[in-house]
């Protein structure tokens, strides 16, 4: 077999951050859905740089395609501006079917430009495909969790949320003893990884009303 001269040659970190994105690929195409093609080109050897591919029955890539050429004009232009970003376009399949596509540049050591990202969406997969994805039953089918996520403008009303949220909880559980309560919400919060952050233990103690110490105590036990 002819050994192929390397486009650039990647350094130990350089796989290592294109490895990180190689399992992002996947997840990532887990959560879009089936209108998606995900590719991760390494751009070590453009005659085999695809390294990750979800959906690749769209076009009949695999693992070890080579470049494309719209790909190799995309880093091109990616190359050629101060600030390297994504390219946003509309484009076709070989069979016709548009796409909505975007080329995002991975960059490595010392900022240089070490593979692309490639998503494409095909336009012609059924609405009801798409909407599939948001079903209940479909969530439930997956083991999905229906969570709720507070969004704060800062980590003090973040901190406040979770008090406010957790403390109904407490509250309306009669499982719980009145003298647990406190003790139960700490708990919660820890769970929640709220004490990462700066001062949550004061906050909590004032939202709480009691002493930063008690906080510290239930804190303390639960490790």
């Amino acid at each position: 077999m002819e050994k192929t001269e390397k486009y650039i040659t990647l350094t130990t970190i350089d796989k290592m951050i294109l490895n990180s994105y190689g399992s992002m690929v996947m997840d990532l195409g887990e959560y879009l859905g089936e209108g998606y093609e995900i590719i991760l080109h390494s751009l070590e050897d453009l005659h085999c740089s695809v390294i990750a591919i979800v959906n690749g029955s769209y076009s009949g890539r695999k693992i070890g395609s080579p470049i494309t050429n719209l790909a190799l004009e995309m880093l091109s232009k990616i190359k050629h501006t101060n600030k390297p970003s994504s390219v946003n376009y509309l484009n076709r399949s070989s069979d016709g079917t548009p796409l909505r596509s975007s080329t995002i540049p991975i960059l490595g050591e010392r900022d240089r430009i070490i593979g692309l990202l490639c998503i494409n969406f095909y336009t012609n997969v059924s609405f009801a495909s798409l909407l599939n994805k948001f079903d209940p039953a479909t969530l439930a089918s997956n083991d999905l969790t229906q969570i709720s996520e507070n969004f704060t403008d800062n980590t003090d009303e973040l901190i406040h949320q979770s008090v406010s949220q957790i403390k109904k909880q407490v509250m309306e559980d009669n499982s719980i003893t009145h003298q647990n309560k406190n003790k139960e919400i700490v708990i919660r919060l820890n769970d929640k990884g709220i004490f990462n952050l700066k001062d949550a233990v004061v906050k909590v103690a004032t939202d709480l009303q009691i002493s930063k110490n008690t906080v510290y105590m239930h804190i303390r036990n639960i490790k």
